[in-house]
């Protein structure tokens, strides 16, 4: 399975089938994360933990004994770069067979939290369970992806603009970053929210936060550029599939944003 094939197949799932992470998987998956990079340069804290042994549980997930979790230092683009390396890892565990899905605020957080062993100034934004997929989908998890619209997203003209803010992309217009919008287009988001919005702009793609109500706290930090940090990374995989590179920079073209605009980042063309 390639990295779009990955994108197209993953769904979230929140019912696995109670067996324990086999341990050349985890062994796998923990070398993989290791050597997981971000554009921002931020170093991230990986850890696989046991649910039985430290009392983890998410009362949206049924079966899982394993747990992936990331700890780093909340400081400037923390946020899109946890998003950024979580979804590599995510994307990595679907082409090896195994369920994940995102979790930020229905879990233990308290108990996740000792596990992680974060000190002061440390944050764990998100968890994921690990493990091998049910042969069937839990009732409960047949209704909350009906209540979110899991399958759906949201058209490609409402996402993506062609040069300004009055003029959707058209797909025809999109050239060779055609795939990468594609990609963006399909990623995962907090009650598929859909946060992203680019502008395609002298070659060069700025993604743009639509921020919504109640997902940034007081003291600043915002989990939707958490599905920001995804989308980069959705965007720049999907580059890289159709042989083009391209490098993040914070490169604010100066565009009149809309209320509920923020600017996150751009993708240059490599030189």
């Amino acid at each position: 399975m390639n990295i779009i094939e990955a994108v197209r197949h993953r769904r979230s799932v929140r019912t696995f089938d109670g067996e324990a992470l086999r341990p050349e998987d985890a062994r796998r998956l923990t070398d993989f994360a290791v050597g997981v990079e971000n554009p921002y340069g931020i170093p991230i804290a990986w850890r696989l933990l046991d649910a039985v042994e430290n009392g983890l549980s998410s009362p949206v997930i049924a079966g899982a004994r394993t747990y992936m979790a990331g700890k780093l230092r909340r400081t400037d683009h923390a946020e899109e770069a946890f998003g950024y390396a979580f979804e590599k890892i995510v994307l990595f565990a679907e082409t090896m067979g195994l369920g994940t899905t995102w979790i930020a605020g229905t879990m233990n957080r308290a108990a996740f939290e000792r596990a992680m062993e974060l000190s002061d100034g440390e944050v764990m934004p998100c968890v994921s369970p690990l493990g091998y997929p049910a042969e069937k989908m839990s009732l409960r998890e047949t209704v909350m992806r009906r209540g979110v619209r899991a399958d759906s997203r949201l058209p490609f003209g409402e996402l993506f603009f062609d040069g300004s803010w009055e003029t959707s992309l058209a797909p025809g217009r999109a050239g060779e970053l055609l795939p990468a919008l594609e990609m963006v287009r399909l990623a995962p988001s907090a009650v598929n929210r859909q946060p992203w919005r680019v502008v395609l702009r002298d070659g060069k793609a700025h993604f743009y936060e639509k921020r919504s109500r109640g997902y940034v706290g007081a003291d600043g930090w915002d989990l939707q550029k958490i599905d920001m940090g995804i989308a980069l990374c959705h965007f720049e995989l999907g580059a890289q599939a159709g042989g083009r590179r391209a490098v993040l920079a914070l490169d604010d073209p100066g565009l009149p944003a809309g209320e509920g605009l923020y600017y996150v980042a751009s993708f240059v063309p490599e030189t």
